[in-house]
């Protein structure tokens, strides 16, 4: 039974390194409102002064703290090895006067170590004080405010019982001086956070002189353990009832009954604390005082005592949760060994594999790309498929979608016509008028082709994500490589997207900036200009080009030689027809409002 303790213990170790809390484990947690009394219940159990003094509220942080008994004779936890570390730095001392101290623990009745300090040593209390005040205030800060953080302290002793404890900060009500207006409500939740735990052990410190219905702490472990099965009562200060009146009612559950029980205990004053007075001093006289005030119950009370239930209780508590820690530590241990087999051996050569990983994901983005992977997605398109799929479905249908006379209306066609020839009246269609609005149409292009480009760089970042499930399973055992990998690649596209982008507006500019009047396509319609004027009879088969007979009403050479003119500029035929069209109707409707000549 002794050897439960220092197993839940060294579970408390394990946890508090790794930083996981999955497995809440069985403990003592103390609570009680400010100035109850609390520290110095604990301070009695260890049998020495180390917690921090003062007015107002004072521990600011959860402190667990464990108590461990290590006798003369004990190989465990004694060691006659010497610490030559420098306490503010760390680093080994080599200073000959420093090394002929021994700093060892063989021959040391009582010694602590905390857990942010790792093998440090201390022997002397006032440093542990010490120290326990600078961790607080630079995790919690200088305004009495608190922080969830706990600190964990180990004791070793030749005069203790194995325990383990926690003391949270005292329940007040008002915040003071620059604390923070929800201060109540944060060490309320704080509390709340540990003494909910089913496998802790409540201790609620109630001091004799104040009306114990009135307990915070009575009130709270109510909340959390309706039942009282897990909930021991403490009342402290018994010397400090006023006259006439004595604890014996509450002692024996008479006012508020308790389950496991209620302990009365003698502190320290005050002025006892100023002048230094002893625990061992401090304890003969809670003896003796229990024996003249309380005869019949002082074999159950006073500070032995509660140390011998405390230990007897947190025994029997861990041994009745101790089945359901061993199947929950066991499925734990099973899912973490998974876990670690599933990131393979241990790496020898780093340069190496690190070139390897990288070497893996070049080769198989590329694979993805050029559709060579190994495992090829049967579910959906991805990769250079997706990317063609891009270039030939989705912006070939949005070209093919774009009519090129949307947006030009006939007032359009001619108000560009009559700006560009000012004062004189228009024979031809002016070149400029021309250019000018077949570029308006051709700058239509730009916005789906950079679209186009968008979709690409958005398909090449998911391959990034979805590249390959071998180099993905290799990646697992590397995440923090994994990410970086991604995001070197991801800031590679990012960078060249502008210059895509760039490249594709020249492309549509060269376009705008230059008509080739040479180019095959513009050869290939100057064979239709016979057939054009010949079907608006314009000329005959036997008489040269430019012999004309006289024009039909329903047709003007001028219409003639646009529809050719138009015609020439190849893809861009359908505004030519239409500026054609638009013409001969212009012109049939001037005829019909004024006298035929003869």
């Amino acid at each position: 039974m002794e050897a439960l303790i220092p197993v839940i213990n060294k579970l408390q170790d394990v946890f508090n390194t790794v930083g996981a809390d999955a497995i809440q484990l069985p403990q003592i947690v103390v609570l009680g409102n400010q100035s109850s009394g609390k520290s110095s219940v604990i301070e009695s159990l260890v049998g020495r002064s180390f917690l921090p003094r003062g007015p107002g509220i004072v521990t600011r942080r959860p402190l667990i703290l464990q108590l461990v008994y290590s006798p003369k004779d004990s190989k465990e936890h004694r060691s006659a090895e010497e610490v030559y570390r420098n306490q503010e730095t760390g680093s080994v001392s080599w200073n000959p006067l420093v090394q002929l101290l021994p700093k060892g623990t063989v021959n040391l009745e009582e010694w602590a170590k905390f857990l942010h300090t790792k093998e440090k040593i201390y022997s002397n209390f006032d440093e542990i004080r010490q120290e326990i005040e600078r961790e607080t205030d630079r995790m919690a800060g200088n305004n009495k405010g608190i922080c969830p953080e706990p600190i964990n302290l180990k004791i070793f002793s030749t005069r203790v019982v194995n325990l383990t404890l926690v003391d949270l900060p005292g329940i007040t009500k008002v915040p003071i001086g620059d604390q923070p207006e929800d201060i109540e409500n944060q060490i309320r939740n704080l509390i709340i956070k540990y003494i909910a735990n089913p496998n802790s052990i409540i201790l609620a410190v109630t001091a004799a002189n104040t009306d114990m219905a009135t307990s915070e702490a009575i009130k709270m472990a109510k909340e959390v353990d309706p039942d009282g099965r897990r909930t021991l009562a403490v009342v402290t200060k018994l010397d400090l009832m006023d006259a006439g009146t004595d604890a014996i009612d509450i002692l024996c559950g008479r006012v508020i009954p308790v389950k496991l029980g209620i302990i009365g205990v003698v502190n320290r004053s005050q002025q006892d604390i100023i002048d230094r007075k002893s625990i061992t001093d401090a304890l003969k006289d809670e003896a003796t005082y229990l024996q003249r005030k309380y005869p019949t119950i002082a074999s159950r009370n006073g500070t032995p005592y509660l140390a011998k239930t405390l230990n007897r209780l947190l025994m029997h508590h861990i041994r009745d949760c101790l089945p359901e820690l061993k199947v929950r530590v066991n499925v734990m241990i099973s899912q973490f060994q998974s876990l670690l087999n599933s990131y393979g051996e241990d790496v020898s050569d780093k340069s190496q594999t690190l070139l390897q990983i990288i070497t893996k994901f070049a080769s198989a983005y590329c694979s993805t790309i050029e559709g060579t992977a190994r495992n090829i997605e049967t579910t959906e398109l991805c990769g250079g498929a997706r990317i063609c799929y891009i270039f030939h479905e989705t912006f070939g249908r949005t070209l093919d979608s774009i009519h090129p006379l949307v947006g030009l209306t006939r007032m359009d066609i001619l108000t560009a016509i009559r700006n560009a020839t000012g004062p004189r009246p228009a024979l031809f269609v002016p070149e400029v008028s021309f250019e000018l609005l077949v570029k308006r149409q051709i700058r239509r292009l730009e916005d789906p082709s950079l679209r186009c480009v968008e979709l690409v760089h958005e398909e090449m970042q998911r391959i990034v994500q979805h590249c390959g499930t071998e180099v993905q399973q290799e990646m697992q055992r590397f995440p923090r490589l994994h990410q970086r990998i991604v995001d070197v690649v991801t800031l590679l596209l990012r960078t060249r997207l502008p210059a895509t982008n760039s490249m594709v507006e020249n492309l549509v500019a060269i376009e705008l900036a230059y008509i080739n009047t040479k180019h095959p396509d513009f050869r290939s319609e100057a064979a239709l200009v016979s057939a054009l004027l010949k079907s608006d009879g314009l000329v005959d088969d036997h008489t040269p080009m430019y012999r004309q007979k006289n024009p039909r009403p329903t047709s003007t050479p001028v219409s003639a030689v646009l529809r050719l003119f138009l015609r020439q500029m190849g893809e861009r035929g359908s505004i030519l027809v239409f500026l054609a069209k638009l013409l001969d109707c212009g012109q049939v409707n001037c005829r019909d409002r004024s006298p035929h000549k003869t």
